[in-house]
Formats: structure tokens, C-alpha cells, sequence
């Protein structure tokens, strides 16, 4: 670590907020490539985070580092509107052809959480209806409108108050299904049921403006639902006149082994808040939904500064040019269904170890007590801990803080996914052989 750097990372809470500093594992780093992290300490660092779901072409791809820098020589700023540019426009004629159903229309942003408030506020002027209803455990951002809608972690929402315009309903949620029946056939029952009381007790679907929902439960726990009840929220808005909004902020760009996750679970939303690796590290984010429902959204409406910025955009046209001739998909499908097998054979080797979930490369390893099966996030934070002196990088996620991420740039190899399995194994065993859990 060069002593200037050394000296401010020493100051570094006098001059971070906590709030922007404590996080974890807070590694310094001078330089990103590929699957990989360089350390000041000279170490290199396999990266299964993607800057938590971003660099789904690998830190720094040449194509979209070359894109950056030729945009630069011509436009550094927008603001869209003001002026127009090629590449904003050529990234939504590109992404169109990505999206399901009819989402060929964009609103551009920074963010995912100003995505999220673009679409909240798309659907309320849409369809001049107050409420809106989310799903406990989605996250879905940090400003206000999009904390209003987030329930993942009640800390988040602490003396912040937010807004009393939504109403939440449980998330899919399997474990009470009974032997033999199918289990997607049993949540979407109980969704109709939950859906039922709500509107019988606490508010009118005619008053909901929309439904939003996380279709993998990402900050939540990487849930994966049934695509029967994903089916089944469609239905009971399409019933009752109210848009759905999906979240593919973290699933989106090939994570789950599809361009979004509608397709990989053939439902359509009438809105969709976009990110992460959108432009492979660059601030660009996008509200997306039909032409026909965004003509309802007339200028004045919404705006933005920074929104589509050229230089972002850019990124994101060499993102796509990336993704498709690397075949990125294909190989977070391929490479996603290995690892999850991996992990089940580790399971079985492993008491600690829970449930472990994934689709595509979006992958959930829940670490429990052994004598009770209670989540163990003290023993997670052991298991990642020794996971980052051994060079590999997870991230963590869940109710209790107890499930690692396994989130690989999809340019991930067979090769590094065996390498950073058998470091989180021998991290496992570690942990086992000092016996940490007892207690804790």
C-alpha cells in the first residue's frame, strides 16, 4: 500500500461516511481486471461479486474501456433533451431487441433506485391511482419513494417513515407446502388467498396503482420463486387494471441465465427498472415499459441531469456488443447450472451448510446452525472472512445476514468457478474444524 493511500485509508471514517465506508469486506484495491481484484498488498483477488451484480462482462473489458475513451473525445455530457446524441439513441433501439413483450420505450437514469422511482411514478400518473403494493423481503433502493416499497431489512426504513401508499404482500414462500403437492401450484394458491384479504380488509384493487416485485428476492436472500407464482402476480394485476413492475435492477444483463429474468420465467411486466450491468460499471440505468403506457407520462412529468449520459451509453452499446459476441448468456446458464451442482456436492460434505439456490450465475449458499438449523450469519461472516485471506471474494445477502452471494462476471471460466468453490470449501472446513458455530 503506497504510503499516501495508506494515509487516507487510515483516515478513512473521518472522511466516509459510515454509511459509505462500512461495508463489507472493505479491501483495498488498485486495480480491477477480468474476474479479478488487485489488492495494495499485492495479492490477487478472485472477484465472485461483480461489483454486487455489475461487471457482468469482467472489470474493465478492453471493448467497453476503448468505448469510454472514444466517446470521450466527442461528448463527455448530455443533458438529453437539451441536445440528442447518437448513442443514447442507438443503446434503446439495441435494447429493445432485448427486452420481452412490448418494453421498447426508455426513460434513462443513473441509478437502479432512480429507475425504481421512475417506474413508481410512471405507474401512478398512468393509471392516477394512489397505492401500490410490494413484497416482503424485495429491496428496491434507498430514496424515499423507493425505501416506501423496500422491506428486505427494517433497519433501512429507521425513523425514515415511509410514505403510507403501499401495502405488502408475502413473498413466495414454499416451506408450508405439503408433501405431494407441487410447489408452485401450492404458492400461487396462497398468493390468490393473501391477495383476497388484502383487497377484502385493507385497500381496493381499484385504488392500486401498481404491483412491484423482485423476481429473484436478491438483498432479501436470493429466493427464487415458482414461475407458477410469478404467473400468478401477473394474473391478479392483469384481473384487477394494475401495472406490474419488475425489479431486474440485480437480475438482469444475463444474470439469470436469460437477457432478464421475464423471459427466464416467461412473464412479462408492463414496467421494468433496469441497471447494474447495463454499461459495465458506468451510472446508467433505465424505467422501461411500452410506448403506449409511456406516452401517458408527458414531458414535465419526470426529469433528469445526468440521465443516458453519452459516455455511459456507450459503455452499455459495448456492453451488449460483449454479451452477445462472447455468448455471456450461454454461459451463465452453462456455468451457473455447474456451480450449483458443485455446491450440492459440497453440501453433502458440509453441516453448516443449508439450502443452496441458484439460477444462473445468481447463486445463494445459506450458511445454519447444524443442531438447529437456525441461520448463522455470525459463522457466514467466518466463512467469508477466511474465504478473502484465501484470494476469493463473496459478498453476503439475507434476512439475518446468513447467505453468502455467489455473483461471477459472467466471463467466468469452469476453471476459476473450480478454484473459488474449493477455497469456499476449505473455508467451510476451517470453520467446522474450530467448532465457531457452537454458541454463536
Amino acid at each position: 500500500m503506497n504510503s499516501s493511500f495508506e494515509s487516507l485509508y487510515g483516515s478513512m471514517s473521518d472522511l466516509l461516511a459510515p454509511s459509505m465506508a462500512k461495508d463489507h469486506p472493505n479491501l483495498p484495491v488498485e486495480k480491477e481486471e477480468g474476474c479479478y481484484y488487485y489488492g495494495t498488498d499485492g495479492k490477487k483477488y478472485l472477484d465472485f461479486t461483480s461489483g454486487i451484480a455489475v461487471a457482468n462482462t469482467g472489470h474493465r473489458h478492453p471493448k467497453v474501456v476503448q468505448a469510454i475513451k472514444d466517446s470521450a473525445d466527442n461528448l463527455m455530457h448530455g443533458p438529453s433533451g437539451v441536445i440528442m446524441y447518437d448513442s443514447i439513441l442507438r443503446v434503446a433501439d439495441r435494447l429493445k431487441e432485448k427486452l420481452p413483450g412490448n418494453l421498447d420505450c426508455f426513460f434513462f437514469a443513473n441509478s437502479g433506485t432512480e429507475a425504481i422511482e421512475g417506474a413508481l411514478k410512471l405507474a401512478k400518473y398512468a393509471t392516477q391511482r394512489p397505492y401500490t403494493i410490494s413484497f416482503t423481503g424485495c429491496f428496491h433502493g434507498r430514496s424515499l419513494g423507493a425505501l416506501g416499497v423496500s422491506t428486505s431489512k427494517s433497519k433501512y426504513r429507521k425513523f425514515l417513515q415511509p410514505n403510507g401508499l403501499t401495502y405488502q404482500l408475502p413473498y413466495a414462500d414454499s416451506s408450508g407446502c405439503p408433501e405431494g403437492q407441487d410447489v408452485g401450484e401450492y404458492c400461487a394458491e396462497k398468493l390468490e388467498k393473501e391477495v383476497e384479504l388484502l383487497f377484502d380488509h385493507q385497500v381496493t384493487p381499484e385504488e392500486v396503482a401498481c404491483m412491484i416485485v423482485e423476481p429473484v428476492l436478491g438483498e432479501g436472500g436470493y429466493i427464487i420463486p415458482p414461475k407458477a407464482w410469478l404467473q400468478k402476480v401477473r394474473e391478479v394485476c392483469d384481473r384487477h387494471g394494475i401495472l406490474l413492475i419488475f425489479d431486474e435492477v440485480q437480475t438482469g444483463f444475463g444474470r439469470t441465465g436469460e437477457w432478464f429474468a421475464a423471459q427466464t420465467f416467461e412473464v412479462t411486466p408492463d414496467i421494468m427498472a433496469i441497471a447494474k450491468g447495463i454499461a459495465s460499471g458506468m451510472p446508467l440505468s433505465a424505467t422501461v415499459a411500452s410506448k403506449e403506457l409511456m406516452s401517458k407520462w408527458p414531458m414535465g412529468t419526470h426529469g433528469t441531469t445526468f440521465g443516458g449520459n453519452p459516455i455511459a451509453c456507450s459503455a452499455a452499446l459495448a456492453t451488449l456488443d460483449v454479451m452477445e459476441e462472447e455468448h455471456l448468456i450461454d454461459n451463465s446458464r452453462e456455468l451457473g447450472a455447474y456451480a450449483l451442482r458443485r455446491l450440492k456436492e459440497i453440501r453433502e460434505r458440509h453441516e453448516v451448510i443449508g439450502e443452496v439456490r441458484g439460477v444462473g450465475l445468481m447463486i445463494g449458499i445459506e450458511i445454519i446452525h447444524p443442531e438447529t438449523g437456525n441461520p448463522d450469519g455470525a459463522g457466514m461472516m467466518k466463512i467469508l472472512d477466511t474465504s478473502l485471506e484465501k484470494g476469493v471474494l463473496f459478498y453476503l445477502c439475507g434476512k439475518h445476514q446468513e447467505v453468502i452471494r455467489m455473483i461471477p462476471p459472467l466471463i467466468v471460466t469452469r476453471e476459476q468457478i473450480d478454484q473459488g468453490l474449493a477455497v469456499f470449501e476449505e473455508a467451510v472446513y476451517e470453520f467446522e474444524q474450530k467448532k465457531t458455530y457452537v454458541g454463536s
